[in-house]
């Protein structure tokens, strides 16, 4: 009911029309719609905020998380699973019930609203009803709802207890009406079963909500959209239709792939009194009703026409991993950090971590990562499988070994001996950070070990004697700190490099320094818990007329040539650094270890560079040693 002033009258608009309100009437009518007002105020007012750890750097606001209890499922959905299957995760390193239970009270106690259960399958979880009555207990701290997603095969028997228990919204997952068609899309037997599920489902009215999956694939099952939405006349449900989307292993091609729009434009033709209905906040589907039917229907256009904008989900994965998009192979380890002590307020600093890295929308279809990125089913966890020997060959020409530095042609660094067998060439063809299209790529390390890593490195800088005199004694420069004596160039340059303080030791602290920022200055670096960083800076020099036929000698030989007067021309005076790195986790610490040299050679410059900054030569940064891991340890000669 609506009230509109038109003179001295008031006027109400009903469903018999318009109506004069008494006088008497006319002042409740305008206090109940400014109270009216002030009570959705209020209630805006009141909810609850999302914390700025759980904001982007685009405004979003993350109040939706979805849990993947498992990788482990009772069906082999094409979509979903390489046909080859894949390597699931050992039991110890999927999340127990507590660990679960912390991380989602830890989300929900910083504005998750709203927590949706997934896999694998979560059904095959064998405490799945006491999960969900330990998440309705977080509903004082907020939580509002918990779904979901399941294939109904399992589902029948457990969902009266998981209703009770607070389930409140619930996804079942069909992709055909055709039994036949069902094995061969899920290269198992059960549609019967789902069907039972269903009808569970609808028969149950405290569920909030019962929605339909089915993913149409071009020439399988796209024909069937008409039937299932037939299924909508007399039944409280809704069906959501949703691209076929890639991931690693389920041979996704564009060709197979039915826009939403074409879908849409095949109901319309049956049904021309199609209506949009209108779609909550943050909705992933676009839906629609026929009017007089029960139900109604929706799209999932990941592909064609995604709904980035508007994302509010970040996801937790079975080994604990967050992931803040579906596409997007980054994950960080929650899990790790719990099983190393870490308190709620370092996982939250690590959750704002991988929320700000989040992007404004993911890949075109064609761009999607699909090779480091997990196979649908272990959005939940385990290694991806290597690329097949024709898209290896593919990434030949870039020639280059994963895991190793890469070589510098202007300083040579010499070759390493491993201590165990070499690589084999199907490891060897690729790059880690490199997907098969070429692009930049965050390597997977969910399924890796956690061990004892140590990586040294070394690097030098050429400095000439003026600088080492400077660095070595105080004394051997003249003393320029008269104010009253009037100064030369040279010895300006010298108080000003002094000014700056002992150039060894800032360095020292610049390089520990810059090794701790190593994951936020390499875009594709993990960041690590590290354990020890140890640096130091030693004076070398001056390089004798043997040493340098030694250098000319190895230099003008095997793969790294340069020419021995290349080596002449620099100083004869040089500052080592060294740095050691140690951490307990499931990558390397090379990049830590380089890092460090490379911030403290640097530091060195920028301390001398009054009095030497166009004689100084940095060179010579290798890894000295690498230790652990699965991949083999080497010291280099």
């Amino acid at each position: 009911m609506v009230t509109k002033n038109f003179g001295m009258n008031t006027f109400v608009r009903s469903s018999r029309g318009l109506r004069t309100l008494p006088t008497a009437m006319q002042a409740q009518a305008v206090e109940a719609v400014r109270q009216q007002a002030k009570d959705r105020i209020s209630q805006i007012d009141t909810e609850r905020p999302v914390s700025p750890f759980l904001i982007d750097t685009f405004a979003r606001r993350h109040d939706y998380l979805r849990i993947s209890l498992t990788e482990r499922c009772n069906l082999r959905c094409f979509y979903c699973m390489p046909s080859e299957g894949v390597e699931l995760s050992p039991n110890e390193n999927i999340l127990t019930d507590e660990e679960v239970i912390r991380l989602a009270t830890l989300f929900v106690r910083n504005g998750v609203t709203k927590i949706r259960l997934t896999g694998g399958e979560p059904t095959v979880r064998k405490n799945i009803v006491d999960i969900v009555g330990r998440l309705n207990e977080l509903r004082q701290l907020g939580l509002r709802s918990i779904g979901m997603t399941t294939n109904g095969i399992a589902l029948r028997r457990r969902l009266p207890s998981l209703v009770a228990n607070g389930l409140t919204h619930l996804n079942i997952s069909i992709d055909t009406l055709d039994p036949f068609k069902f094995e061969i899309m899920t290269r198992r037997p059960g549609h019967e079963a789902v069907l039972r599920s269903i009808e569970m489902a609808l028969s149950i009215p405290e569920l909030h909500s019962l929605k339909l999956n089915i993913v149409v694939v071009k020439g399988l099952n796209d024909t069937e959209v008409l039937d299932f939405i037939d299924m909508t006349r007399d039944k409280r449900l809704s069906v959501r239709f949703i691209e076929f989307m890639p991931f690693t292993g389920n041979k996704w091609d564009k060709a197979k792939m039915v826009p939403s729009s074409e879908l849409l434009s095949r109901i319309a033709s049956r049904h021309p009194k199609v209506t949009r209905a209108s779609d909550a906040l943050n909705d992933t589907a676009r839906n629609y009703f026929i009017p007089g039917y029960n139900g109604s229907f929706g799209f999932i256009s990941s592909m064609s026409d995604h709904f980035c904008g508007s994302c509010n989900r970040l996801r937790l994965t079975a080994d604990g991993q967050i992931k803040v998009c579906l596409f997007d192979a980054k994950e960080i380890s929650l899990r790790d950090q719990m099983r190393q002590g870490a308190s709620d307020e370092e996982l939250l600093q690590t959750v704002g971590y991988a929320v700000r890295g989040k992007n404004e929308k993911h890949a075109g279809m064609e761009d999607i990562d699909v090779v480091t990125n997990r196979p649908m089913i272990l959005i939940g966890g385990a290694s991806m499988k290597s690329l097949n020997k024709k898209k290896r060959s593919s990434l030949s020409y870039l020639n280059s070994r994963p895991h190793q530095p890469h070589r510098n042609t202007t300083t040579g660094p010499r070759p390493f001996s491993t201590c165990s067998t070499a690589r084999s060439d199907a490891t060897r063809d690729r790059l880690t950070h490199i997907d098969d299209t070429g692009r930049p790529a965050m390597v997977n390390v969910s399924t890796k070990e956690v061990t004892k890593r140590t990586a040294t490195a070394l690097g030098r800088i050429y400095i000439p004697k003026s600088a080492y005199d400077l660095v070595t004694s105080a004394e051997a420069l003249p003393d320029t700190s008269d104010t009253n004596v009037t100064k030369t160039a040279t010895q300006k340059a010298v108080d000003k490099a002094r000014s700056k303080g002992n150039v060894l030791t800032v360095a020292q602290l610049a390089a520990i320094m810059g090794c701790k920022r190593t994951s936020d200055l390499i875009p594709l670096c993990h960041p690590l818990p590290l354990s020890h960083i140890s640096v130091s800076l030693s004076l070398d020099g001056p390089r004798s007329v043997e040493r340098s036929r030694g250098l000319e000698e190895f230099t003008t030989s095997g793969p790294d040539v340069r020419h021995a007067s290349e080596l002449n021309d620099r100083p004869p005076f040089s500052i080592v650094c060294q740095a050691t790195v140690s951490c307990e986790g499931k990558t390397g610490v090379e990049m830590e270890a380089l890092t460090a040299v490379s911030v403290g050679l640097l530091t060195v410059w920028d301390m001398l560079k009054a009095i030497a900054g166009r004689e100084m030569v940095i060179g010579d940064i290798v890894v000295q040693r690498k230790e652990g891991g699965k991949s083999e340890d080497f010291v280099r000669n």
